[in-house]
């Protein structure tokens, strides 16, 4: 049996395993014996050195047989369950378990409950683990060891995540936690809430999940740390960011690797696979699979082995594979995954079957029924939704089809609103992709097709924002701002330190990481109704575009009137706006005749398809535009039918009604003048004439973080200054300032964004990730800016103080943002500012 002093060295492994390893190795040059070699075993796995502490605890097994203490031995072998199950070896685990639970008596019985618990779990036995911990629970609970009660806690709270009961896995991985924080169990604390974070993720509340990642992720070594690393990395390909989960996962596969822990290497290819397939890669995903399959095998582990099929059934839908064997492979996958306990992943391959059937003209309900109330992530139950819709469809079930959209978009909206980063919940709304263009398809009427348009764009951008504040944020934007002065200086001598750019895209990612931590301030999503936006536009006409697979719609909303209009294929309006960015480009740098001829042309082209069939409901009303993908950077003025007409741009009907409520009448003018731009100076002393008593930040003065607060609050603000869009990654779009840029991170900071801001630069307004409009606009809009003024494409200079000056004073005479913008005339080298938002 185990005595105070002892439990006392063995729970120092569990607090501080670098000091334990001290310690026993201390004892060891002292002749110590079976109980020194056992603390030197399991603290040299915690630190990392895996075939160190298995080699110390066969010494340790080889002491016990030469005293001839069969007590002592059972307890090694009760520590090498643990080891071996990490290093891969389940079956000599399970084996030694099985040698050692003959002979342990008491609190040492239960300790090796635990251990076996997590042998099993890593077997695939998750029944078998939930009742060998279950059995073990209340006597633990009863006893005095703490590290024991926090470990069975831990591996029985992750036996019942795999099985998809996230409640119980959260009720008992808290409990670990607060059982280990509470003896002072740093390093098992640590893990416990790793472990927390990973059921959370698969509950779908990202942003807790990658809190408690951050809290744990210090307090870790060896395993431990590379076990969290591949649950962020399964988070992150969850949350639709497979890109950025690859590079976490390959690290952390590579630290497996050098260490020796087989299971874990095992379960990070299988990671692995799902991020290759997220990602659109099913033969790299096949790949990856293959080989975590056949680790699998080797280690005798077959419940994971199916979790390999399944992901490999996945990956040959995903090809394009639609063949009678594949029917029955998915169908054979779904019983196996059923006995095996995998019940999500069960559903998954029945959906799966599903559509393959339904693919094929064969009857699929029969494989969808055992599905029932869809479970598991989100992307799973939209995916079930999905298949339900497409079931019912098929059998001409017009009502059931769309009933089942809407339930996969609620799936959607709730999986959304547990998220505060703005491209979080962008990626969210990939995942009803296509369950969305279904839902398109499905709509008969022009109401019915607004409706699911709204929804869907209601889904990936919030109507409001209210992130909380975060002091390490601030910072890292600081230091990024200081790094991006150096950047801009480099760049023009032409030697730009690799390190500073690594430096920089670090900074980037600890932003990044920050903001995606934050819980949701956003509104919920809401889908007017073609009565509430017929009243709010009044004598005004919307137009909201919409894509159904290769084709373009509008829906008007115009004299309370609502009609749908077919407006040609996408390919041909995205060719023709891609020929206009290109010559206003052109003009913005340079006189050019043919840019101008070319820009003429393709806007005419492109007015005959988008408006010539609406011309009829329009008549010669203000608009809102509602644009879709690539129409979002379109600029709208230079179509012959809105010349000289108000008109305002929005990222939905919805985000227009927001936009219209009624906000401050008063505040003060804040006029920023950025560095490196001759006219920006010459601009804002023209504005100062109209505002005298405007906050005025130019030269040294316009710095970030000054020009940042006193954003906050105004009722107008102008800044002129270089802007830059950030392709691929449009919340890092910025302003360049005195000290460095404006990032579209930093408006975050606002309490009270500016009611109305003119964003005097190039390429600023211009928006990212689809229908989800990301950039510097976009946000200020979700953050509850009435009106932004801002270009979509490049400007001259040289036009725009006489531009804004019309404007402002315009705007300043009593007139409408869209009517003073309306009534100033243009030339090419200003045709890319927009009026958006309220108008």
């Amino acid at each position: 049996m185990t005595g105070p002093g002892e439990r006392a060295l063995l729970r120092l492994t569990a607090m501080d395993p670098a000091a334990a390893f001290a310690r026993a190795l201390a004892l060891l040059d002292q002749g110590g014996g079976v109980l020194a070699l056992r603390v030197a075993g399991l603290a040299a796995k915690e630190l990392g050195r895996l075939d160190e502490g298995i080699a110390f605890l066969h010494r340790a097994l080889e002491a016990a047989g030469d005293a001839d203490d069969a007590y002592s031995a059972a307890q090694v072998r009760m520590n090498l369950v643990g080891l071996l199950t990490a290093r891969g070896d389940v079956p000599g685990a399970l084996a030694h378990a099985h040698g050692a639970e003959i002979v342990l008596q008491g609190p040492d019985a239960d300790r090796l409950a635990a251990n076996k618990a997590c042998a099993l779990a890593r077997a695939g036995r998750l029944d078998e683990a939930r009742e060998v911990a279950a059995q073990a629970l209340p006597r633990l609970r009863e006893g005095h060891d703490p590290a024991v009660l926090n470990g069975l806690l831990t591996n029985l709270g992750l036996a019942l995540a795999f099985r998809g009961d996230f409640e119980g896995a959260e009720t008992a991985l808290a409990e670990a936690a607060a059982v280990g924080e509470a003896a002072g169990l740093r390093h098992q604390t640590a893990m416990s809430k790793g472990n927390l974070a990973f059921a959370v993720s698969r509950r779908g509340d990202v942003p807790r999940a990658l809190r408690l990642f951050a809290e744990a992720e210090p307090h870790l070594t060896g395993e431990r740390l590379a076990q969290c690393r591949f649950d962020q990395a399964e988070t992150l390909i969850m949350a639709g960011l497979p890109g950025e989960a690859r590079p976490i996962l390959i690290a952390a596969l590579d630290a497996a690797t050098v260490n020796g822990y087989g299971c874990d290497i095992a379960d990070g290819f299988l990671l692995l696979a799902h991020a290759e397939l997220s990602d659109g890669n099913p033969e790299r995903c096949t790949d990856a699979a293959e080989r975590a399959r056949a680790m699998f095998a080797e280690q005798e582990r077959p419940g994971w082995m199916l979790l390999a099929e399944h992901v490999l059934l996945r990956a040959r839908w995903a090809s394009g594979e639609r063949s009678a064997v594949l029917l029955r492979s998915a169908e054979a996958t779904a019983e196996r995954l059923e006995g095996g306990g995998w019940a999500d992943a069960a559903d998954e391959a029945r959906i799966v079957a599903a559509r393959v059937a339904l693919a094929l003209g064969r009857p699929a309900g029969h494989l969808l029924s055992p599905v029932g109330c869809p479970r598991g992530s989100a992307s799973a139950q939209i995916a079930a939704w999905h298949a339900v819709a497409l079931e019912r469809a098929a059998r001409a079930d017009h009502g059931g089809a769309v009933d089942a959209v809407r339930a996969g978009l609620q799936v959607t909206e709730d999986h959304a609103e547990a998220l505060g980063a703005l491209d979080l919940r962008a990626r969210a709304m990939g995942f009803a992709t296509e369950l969305s263009e279904l839902g398109l398809g499905l709509a008969r009427s022009a109401p019915e097709l607004l409706a699911v348009e709204e929804r869907r764009r209601a889904i990936a951008r919030p109507a409001r924002v209210r992130p909380p504040r975060d002091s390490e944020r601030a910072a890292a934007l600081t230091t990024l701002r200081a790094l991006s002065v150096e950047h801009t200086a480099g760049m023009a001598r032409g030697d730009v330190p690799p390190a500073l750019s690594e430096d920089m895209a670090n900074l980037e990612a600890v932003v990044r990481a920050r903001t995606r931590r934050r819980p949701s301030g956003a509104s919920p999503p809401r889908s007017p109704g073609t009565t509430e936006i017929a009243a709010a536009l009044g004598d005004r006409a919307l137009i909201e575009v919409v894509s159904i697979g290769s084709e373009l719609h509008a829906v008007t909303v115009a004299g309370g009137r609502v009609r749908r209009h077919h407006l040609g294929t996408c390919g041909d309006a995205v060719r023709e706006t891609g020929l206009i960015r290109f010559a206003v480009r052109r003009l913005a740098a340079d006189d050019d005749p043919e840019a101008l001829s070319a820009l003429t042309g393709a806007a005419r082209r492109l007015d005959r398809q988008l408006l010539d069939p609406l011309r009829r409901d329009l008549g010669d009303r203000e608009l809102v535009i509602a644009p879709t993908g690539a129409l979002h950077s379109l600029p709208w003025a230079v179509l012959p039918s809105l010349a000289g007409r108000p008109f305002t741009v929005v990222p939905s009907a919805d985000a227009w009604l927001h936009a219209r409520e009624p906000g401050r009448t008063d505040g003060h003018v804040v006029l920023v003048a950025g560095p490196g731009l001759h006219h920006a100076e010459h601009e804002v002393a023209a504005l100062r004439r109209l505002h005298p008593r405007a906050i005025v930040l130019d030269g040294p003065d316009a710095r970030a973080e000054p020009v940042r607060d006193a954003l906050d609050g105004a009722l107008i603000a102008h800044i002129a200054a270089h802007g830059e869009f950030r392709e691929g990654n449009p919340l890092f779009s910025r302003m360049r300032l005195a000290d460095g840029p404006l990032i579209v991170h930093d408006l975050d900071e606002l309490t009270v964004p500016p009611g109305m801001i003119v964003l005097s630069a190039c390429d600023i307004g211009r928006a990212g990730e689809g229908d989800a409009v990301l950039g510097m606009a976009g946000a200020l809009l979700a953050l509850g800016t009435t009106t932004v003024i801002a270009s979509v494409t490049p400007v001259r200079d040289a036009a725009t103080p006489e531009f804004m000056s019309a404007f402002h004073t315009a705007v300043a005479g009593g007139h409408a943002p869209a009517h003073a913008l309306a009534a100033v005339p243009r030339t090419p080298g200003v045709a890319g500012f927009l009026c958006l938002g309220a108008g």
